[in-house]
C-alpha cells in the first residue's frame, strides 16, 4: 500500500510536473509571441522612418531635376538670344555706312537716297525684330552704354553733346557702345 501511495503520489507530482512544464511552455510562447510583437512593431516603425526617409528624397531628387530643366530652358534660351550676336555686330558695320552715304548724300532727294535710306529702314526694322536696338543718348551720359571719346565744350556737365558712332543693344545686352562727346 505504501507502494501504491508512493506510485499514486510520483503519478500526481509527475502529471503536475508535465502541467506545469506545460504552463511554462504555454507562458513561453506568449512571453516569445509578446516579445515578437514587440519586435514586430519596432520593424514596423524602423520601416515607416525609412520610408519617409525615401519618399523625402523623392521628393528632392523631384525638386531638383525640375531646376535643372528650368535652367537648361533658361540657358537655351539665353544661347538663341546671343547667338546672333557675331552676325549682329558684323550689320551694324553696314548700318553705319548706310547713314554716312544719307549724310553725304545731303538734302537733295535723288531716287538712289531714297534707296539707300530705304535699304537702312529695311535693315534696322531687321534688326529690330531680333531684339537689336540703338542705345538711347538722350537721356545723358551712362558709362555702361556709352563710350566717351571727346569733351564738348558746349555741353552740360554729364551731358552727351554728339554722338560719333551709334550704340546697339541685344536683347538689352550691349553690342557696341555709342562713342560720344560729353560736356564738362
Amino acid at each position: 500500500m505504501a507502494n501504491e501511495q508512493n506510485e499514486q503520489s510520483q503519478d500526481l507530482s509527475s502529471e503536475q510536473t508535465t502541467q506545469d512544464h506545460e504552463q511554462t511552455q504555454t507562458e513561453g510562447v506568449e512571453q516569445g509571441a509578446e516579445i515578437s510583437v514587440e519586435d514586430l512593431k519596432a520593424q514596423i516603425g524602423k520601416l515607416e522612418e525609412s520610408l519617409k526617409l525615401e519618399k523625402a528624397r523623392t521628393a528632392n531628387a523631384v525638386y531638383e531635376a525640375e531646376k535643372v530643366k528650368e535652367r537648361a530652358e533658361r540657358e537655351a534660351d539665353t544661347a538663341k538670344k546671343f547667338a546672333l550676336e557675331k552676325f549682329a555686330k558684323s550689320l551694324l558695320d553696314s548700318v553705319d555706312n548706310l547713314e554716312r552715304a544719307i549724310q553725304a548724300a545731303g538734302k537733295e532727294k535723288t531716287p538712289l537716297l531714297e534707296g539707300v535710306e530705304l535699304t537702312l529702314k529695311s535693315l534696322t526694322t531687321t534688326l529690330e525684330k531680333f531684339d537689336v536696338v540703338s542705345v538711347d543718348t538722350t537721356n545723358g551720359f551712362n558709362a555702361e552704354l556709352h563710350q566717351a571719346v571727346g569733351i564738348d565744350p558746349n555741353a552740360k556737365s554729364g551731358e552727351i553733346g554728339n554722338v560719333l558712332q551709334k550704340g546697339y543693344t541685344l536683347s538689352g545686352r550691349l553690342l557696341r557702345p555709342a562713342m560720344v562727346t560729353v560736356g564738362q
